[in-house]
């Protein structure tokens, strides 16, 4: 990647053009979501506050959180992270996203690295490039502090990387270097469950490469690294009544998905929504035909992927295992994002809801070099050698379909860039309802899910809020001690979305005295103050 230039005495690394382009994309990349991140896009919602919340109550050494207020699965990484400038700064997106807008440019230089050592130069150029872009469903796990994937992409690319060094020699330490590949697997299983299929094939080839020393010292610091990781985990494990453990939760959780429907309609919500959408080809409201063909083309690259790891292998086996460790690193790639699609398409939520949940399938973008790879080898042939008239045609195709992703990531990426004023419009009306509502000098208050955290977050504190449903009845209160704390209030405001269920309920219990109770209309937000608590659960 680099080379040593004298340079009137001193050695300096000098970068190769493929490092020095990959650099300069990275950095465009990283200036691009650095300025959304101070513009607050994509916008804030409650459950990126309760990671903001739960940071601030890190800060200031109140609570010490193993997973998500009432979400016993998802772990607080991102909350711990964001603790320290939190109490530096102060509670505020932008520093909130800062350390998740790290790990994006931890994830990209590693896959930049992971890519060149198994691929090509030019190639992991091309990966990087493309990661660099991003409309906005793909910018919500980038930038959101909204748990779990922004950590645990990191992670796994790490520890293939330490298999791949420990396999070709690079690595010297090599119990230090399995014990931190272990580290990084516990800490990934406590972050996000969602991690496991590509957690479990980084670890097999980690395994694989240490199958004589698994029984020697590499083998107890993996395995005690993995203990040190997974220490929430375990903690909660004992802490936890029976069934209310977090992998009992999971299980819960995925029992509960309902009758699946139709396979069909899983594998199209699945493969012509989920894969578009989690590569940042479409915009967040769903993919255009044109932006679908690369969800039908996906799980033919994956078998092509395959196939090319297997003769790689096959070609490579006669050699040192450092010949060896690239194939099986693509075909872990390759292992993994099968096992997370298929794992997608068996739940009812693919078919069901596709735009909210291509979420899950943002961890495809681990594998997206293996999945690109046939199409860059094919082009490659064709330029580079002569090739008869099936080669001409597959070599066309495969740089038209590269150029056909790479154009229709830059529009995706453009049509949301462009449309940015909705949501910056958006942004601003919840800075003004919290201003609303603190010169209202409402400190306690009732409102609806997806308005309770973030107003208090916006507030840092000063006004609480307790969650309610639309018939205004106890919600899903994710901190608890908010709404034992409004409901000592005498008087509590609503701050209610116009037009609402809840919002129709309050004026309905008011009657004729919703219009007197109507203090401020900001945007969508309606602010009420009664002069007495409506509290129709009492």
């Amino acid at each position: 990647m680099s080379t040593a230039v004298r340079d009137r005495g001193r050695w300096r690394p000098a970068l190769d053009r493929p490092a020095l382009a990959a650099l300069l994309l990275g950095l465009a990349g990283l200036g691009y979501r650095l300025v959304l991140t101070l513009l607050t896009v994509p916008v804030s919602n409650s459950d990126e506050a309760t990671f903001g919340l739960a940071a601030l109550h890190i800060a200031e050494g109140r609570e010490h959180p193993i997973f998500l207020y009432g979400q016993r699965y998802m772990g607080m990484a991102e909350a711990y992270l964001a603790a320290p400038l939190v109490a530096v700064a102060g509670p505020s997106w932008p520093v909130l996203r800062l350390p998740v807008l790290a790990l994006w440019a931890l994830f990209v230089f590693l896959a930049y690295r992971l890519t060149r050592r198994i691929c090509a130069p030019w190639f992991a150029v091309l990966v990087v490039g493309l990661l660099a872009l991003g409309p906005e469903r793909v910018l919500r796990d980038q930038l959101q502090a909204v748990g779990g994937r922004p950590e645990v992409k990191p992670a796994v690319l790490a520890i293939l990387l330490v298999a791949v060094g420990l396999a070709d020699g690079r690595v010297r330490s090599r119990p230090l270097a399995a014990g931190a590949a272990g580290l990084l697997a516990g800490l990934a299983v406590w972050s996000d469950w969602l991690i496991v299929p590509y957690l479990a094939a980084a670890v097999l080839l980690l395994a694989w490469v240490l199958r004589r020393e698994l029984l020697g010292w590499c083998g107890a610091a993996l395995a005690a690294g993995f203990a040190v990781g997974a220490v929430p985990l375990i903690v909660d494990s004992l802490r936890a009544s029976p069934g209310q453990d977090s992998l009992s939760v999971v299980r819960r959780i995925s029992g509960e998905a309902g009758a699946a429907p139709p396979l069909a309609g899983r594998l199209r919500g699945g493969l012509l929504e989920g894969v578009p959408l989690a590569t940042g080809l479409c915009p967040a409201g769903g993919c255009a035909r044109w932006q679908q063909w690369f969800g039908v083309a996906y799980p033919v690259l994956l078998v092509a992927a395959a196939v090319l790891a297997l003769v790689a292998y096959r070609r490579a086996a006669a050699g040192p295992a450092g010949d060896r460790v690239g194939p099986a690193a693509q075909l872990a790639l390759v292992a993994g994002a099968a096992s997370t699609l298929a794992a997608y398409v068996r739940s009812p939520l693919a078919a069901t809801d596709p735009l909210n949940n291509a979420r899950y399938l943002s961890v495809l973008q681990l594998s997206l070099p293996v999945v690109l790879w046939p199409l860059w080898v094919a082009a490659r042939h064709v330029w580079r050698g002569p090739a008869g008239a099936a080669g001409r045609l597959a070599g066309a195709s495969a740089t038209a379909a590269l150029a056909g992703l790479a154009a229709t990531a830059l529009a995706a990426t453009g049509l949301f860039v462009a449309g940015l004023g909705p949501l910056r419009v958006e942004e601003r009306q919840a800075r003004q309802l919290a201003d609303v509502v603190r010169r209202a000098g409402l400190r306690a208050v009732y409102g609806e899910y997806w308005t309770c955290n973030r107003l208090v977050f916006e507030t840092a504190e000063e006004v609480l809020c307790g969650v309610l449903d639309g018939r205004l009845m106890p919600g899903q209160n994710r901190y608890r001690p908010y709404w034992r704390q409004v409901a000592l209030a005498d008087r509590p405001g609503y701050v209610l979305v116009a037009g609402s269920p809840a919002d129709r309920r309050l004026r309905e219990l008011l009657g004729p005295r919703a219009g007197a109770a109507l203090r401020a209309e900001v945007g969508r937000y309606r602010v009420y103050h009664p002069e007495t608590a409506v509290r129709p659960w009492r």
